[in-house]
């Protein structure tokens, strides 16, 4: 059986400079899925023309636009970059561009050429889960984030706080706050 190696990670992408090469559909929904998830999003989109529905997304976040053709300078001071253009040549290039670099990068749907990718989200207060199927289905990712999105309880965010509060006032060491949590929440997955 096949296995899913990749490694989970939330980034404070407000932290970061992230560039978007494209403009069109692709582009429009990796922005939606990106400001969805971090609406404090730094983003850079570069394309020579932009999507009506694209312009709109990005007027809803933190997005700088440039009109203008990828070129390797456009990499200058970014973290994370999103090739989307309908061009495979160009975005081979930027994938080329970005590992010379050491800059994560991901080319969409095209897996080989991907650092990381942009699985479901589902997000309750301080409450995210994250979903990745290896890049495999996109669809299955989609049908998992609805189901947790119906599963998950609104108020999930109230536990949380609760338990950040509890836990401080517990005594002793680590192990025993540990402890003293796991049974205190042992009863939560029944529940939901």
């Amino acid at each position: 059986m096949e296995r899913n190696n990749l490694y989970p990670l939330f980034l404070k992408v407000k932290n970061l400079d992230i560039l978007i090469v494209g403009g069109g559909y692709v582009a429009e929904e990796k922005l939606t899925f990106l400001l969805k998830s971090s609406p404090d999003a730094k983003v850079t989109m570069l394309s020579p023309m932009y999507r009506k529905g694209t312009l709109e997304v990005a007027r809803k976040g933190n997005v700088n636009l440039i009109k203008d053709y990828y070129n390797i300078n456009y990499l200058d001071r970014k973290h994370i970059v999103i090739a989307t253009t309908d061009n495979p040549e160009v975005n081979i290039q930027v994938y080329q561009d970005c590992r010379a670099q050491s800059k994560l990068v991901n080319v969409a749907d095209n897996p080989p050429y991907c650092d990381f990718y942009m699985g479901g989200i589902v997000t309750k207060g301080n409450v995210k889960v994250a979903i990745s199927t290896n890049g495999k289905s996109p669809t299955t990712a989609k049908r998992l984030r609805q189901f947790f999105e119906d599963v998950i309880p609104e108020n999930i965010d109230d536990l949380v706080r609760n338990l950040n509060k509890y836990i401080k006032t517990i005594k002793g060491d680590f192990e025993h706050k540990v402890e003293t949590l796991n049974e205190f929440t042992k009863g939560l997955v029944e529940k939901i």
